[in-house]
């Protein structure tokens, strides 16, 4: 498979640019870039660049045999008809955004729970997204909205061109179904609106020159009127540039109430800082690491990511713990009010999600990389847990909640066993199984093993092993290995429907790695690895690679790494530091220049979790492992497969094309592929994923399967 199809569509370019690589291409950073106009995102010859790499890639794997048949499953995967329709509960029923073959933008829908019960429920069309785009020849992709909770009729709809972070906002009424004439409407843009009432919205948003932090985010809150224009609108607050962002926030209770409003600054990627609007800002007293979560039983809730001690008591609270205020007392004196704790993880547990219901909080935790659902109830002067009796041993996620009652529901998971939405109600504690995804690949013949490996610093790292139960133990299974290891973002079971039809059925295995940086164990697992220790991710990665080795399940012939954003940026540091360890590597939406990411679309944001390479001692560890800059002469990079969007304006595709040209340069092979829509989805509808999915295990059969 190492042949002449695959090369060539991977080696066309590297003619044309190989001479004098030593020298030209060694710094690969600052003016010594060779590749900085490939930073200009709709630039000519950046667009005519990416073209031509995806006509050589399409060319290459879509002449695949496999490719079809991968599409053709995947598209009835992800089209399918008796896939779960997931849904919020609001004030007027079940909310459900759907996209299928005739969907293919999508519609807004809603039914109510009676029908939602049924096999074949009765929905009711709220907004054609495909209608709406074709009458406004506009590229719409719908990112959600947010309607005024009090009656849950006038709602702030955000869509996007072409997938893209920056929205457009528009004021629409649900139960009419149409825009409201001369509603608040917004222009494009990465901003924040939240109702205050009927008349009233707050913003963060571009407001001309000097209003957008280094990130690309606003810092200066506006409150805008009915019928105003958006050059009227009244200043209420302003951050700082060198925030991340700032972010407006209203506090309401179950029953619509407002108790307090103002603004979150972003210090960093995980340090907030909140401040109240009043006759005179208040300033809040939380820790940096600290977020308010909303009210539940009469009570404030604060998540803590570090241990605290707050000025008002003498007792610590440790990180991943949430403790909450009696709201009373808090508005009364919210920089003298008494916090009492609610949770507090233990050696092995970590927060994963949590809602207030009309009269309860309901809480999931991970305990071991499993999860626990629980109701909490506040009861003469302490919070009380009631285990939830949903399935054990598998994933747990907190998918609607409803504040009007106590109802919500639950997916229920795991790597071989098809997803179940969960209903359940607090208050009369009534559990049942709504709907149950067909299964989409035989599970008989597979197994899942979790295992550990050992880090270079001796820590033990756990990993999930997918594989067929008749597997040899000699290093001949195909094996890919996932990983995201950043941002305190956990990696928990779920059902593998598409890697399973595509990947697992075809005899090969699949790893799922719990790294260092990720959030399986709460804010130590994450900050233990993060800007000078970040390595620690990338040594945690390698070493499940060579465990996995050791076990025999598979060898670096046929051992395979996939990642995504920070994900594509792990897989970068794998293939640089230890490229003989791999024979396949796919790169989606990539980090990978960390001399300049900050530069690149929102990458400022995240200085917090990597370092700012404007500050020489920060820059130097970011320089010791940044994979573009690894990219050299002499080595053998296993032929990765480097995925992008155009429109993704959260992680610039500088990154990936500036990649691909450099391996190009270097006369290594590699392919590329560069969506114009979806933005960091890399996909914008069902067909475009399709299309990625198909591509991607296409090339990893090529590289991994094929003698």
């Amino acid at each position: 498979m190492r042949n002449s199809l695959f090369l060539a569509a991977s080696l066309s370019m590297s003619c044309l640019m190989a001479a004098g690589l030593s020298q030209a291409l060694a710094p690969a950073s600052g003016a010594e870039d060779p590749f900085l106009w490939l930073e200009e995102v709709e630039g000519p010859r950046a667009l005519a660049w990416a073209h031509t790499e995806n006509g050589k890639t399409l060319s290459a794997l879509q002449s695949d045999p496999r490719y079809q048949r991968f599409y053709g499953e995947a598209l009835r995967v992800l089209q399918a008809k008796d896939r779960i329709p997931y849904v919020s509960l609001g004030r007027r029923g079940l909310d459900n955004f759907w996209q299928d073959e005739n969907q293919v933008r999508g519609v807004l829908r809603r039914t109510t729970l009676e029908s939602y019960r049924t096999q074949s429920p009765r929905w009711e069309t709220i907004l054609d997204v495909d209608a709406l785009a074709h009458a406004e020849k506009k590229n719409w992709i719908y990112e959600g909205a947010s309607c005024l909770p009090s009656q849950g009729r006038l709602c702030l709809l955000h869509l996007s061109e072409g997938g893209k972070d920056a929205v457009f906002v528009r004021e629409f009424d649900a139960v009419a179904k149409t825009f409201v004439s001369n509603g608040f409407e917004l222009p494009e843009g990465k901003q924040e609106v939240t109702w205050v009432n009927s008349d009233t919205v707050l913003i963060a948003r571009d407001w001309g020159d000097g209003t957008m932090t280094q990130a690309g985010y606003p810092f200066v809150v506006k409150e805008l009127k009915r019928a105003q224009s958006l050059a009227e609108a009244h200043e209420v607050f302003r951050g700082e540039p060198t925030d991340v962002g700032v972010t407006p926030f209203v506090l309401r209770d179950s029953e619509g109430r407002i108790h307090a409003t103002g603004a979150v600054r972003s210090i960093s990627s995980f340090e907030h800082e909140y401040v109240l609007f009043g006759p005179e800002p208040i300033k809040l007293n939380l820790p940096k690491k600290g977020a308010i979560g909303g009210i539940a039983s009469g009570r404030l809730l604060v998540t803590l990511n570090e241990d605290w001690m707050p000025p008002s008591g003498d007792t610590p609270f440790s990180a991943g713990s949430i403790i909450s205020y009696d709201l009373a007392e808090w508005k009364q004196d919210p920089l003298h009010a008494r916090p009492a704790l609610v949770f507090k993880p233990g050696p092995r547990q970590a927060l994963s999600g949590f809602t207030a219901t009309r009269n309860v909080l309901i809480l999931t935790i991970l305990d071991n990389v499993q999860s626990k659902a629980f109701v909490y109830k506040y009861h003469q002067g302490a919070w009380r847990a009631t285990p939830i009796p949903l399935p054990e041993n598998a994933s747990v996620g907190l998918t609607a909640a409803s504040h009007e009652t106590d109802e919500a529901m639950f997916t229920v998971s795991s790597f071989l066993s098809p997803t179940m939405l969960w209903y359940f109600d607090a208050a009369t504690e009534r559990l049942e199984t709504l709907k149950t995804t067909p299964p989409r690949f035989d599970a008989s013949r597979l197994v899942v093993e979790q295992f550990e490996a050992i880090s270079r610093d001796g820590t033990r790292i756990p990993y999930f092993l997918l594989r067929p139960k008749s597997a040899r133990l000699d290093g001949s299974t195909p094996t890919l290995l996932y990983g995201y290891g950043g941002f305190q973002t956990p990696l928990i079971p779920s059902y593998a429907g598409l890697t399973g039809r595509l990947w697992l059925e075809q005899g090969n295995a699949y790893v799922v790695a719990n790294l260092r940086g990720g959030g399986e164990f709460g804010p130590q697992w994450h900050q233990t690895a993060q800007g000078a220790t970040k390595q620690r991710t990338w040594d945690d990665f390698i070493a499940v690679a060579e465990d996995l080795i050791r076990r025999k399940i598979t060898s670096p012939r046929r051992l395979g790494v996939v990642g995504g954003s920070q994900g594509g940026l792990l897989v970068g540091t794998a293939i640089t530091q230890q490229p003989d360890l791999f024979n396949a590597a796919i790169l989606q939406v990539p980090l990978l220049d960390m001399v300049r990411f900050t530069k690149l679309g929102a990458g400022a944001s995240w200085i917090g979790e990597y370092g700012d390479p404007t500050i020489p001692a920060e820059r130097k560890w970011l320089e010791a492992y940044s994979p573009y800059q690894k990219l050299v002469p002499g080595k053998t990079y296993p032929a990765p497969f480097i995925l992008t969007s155009t429109t993704d304006d959260r992680v610039h595709p500088a990154h990936g094309r500036k990649a691909a040209a450099r391996l190009a340069a270097l006369g290594q092979p590699y392919l590329y592929y560069e969506n114009t829509d979806g933005g960091h989805s890399a996909a914008a509808n069902l067909i475009e994923q399709a299309r990625r999915i198909s591509l991607e295990y296409t090339y990893a059969s090529r590289r991994l399967v094929d003698e």
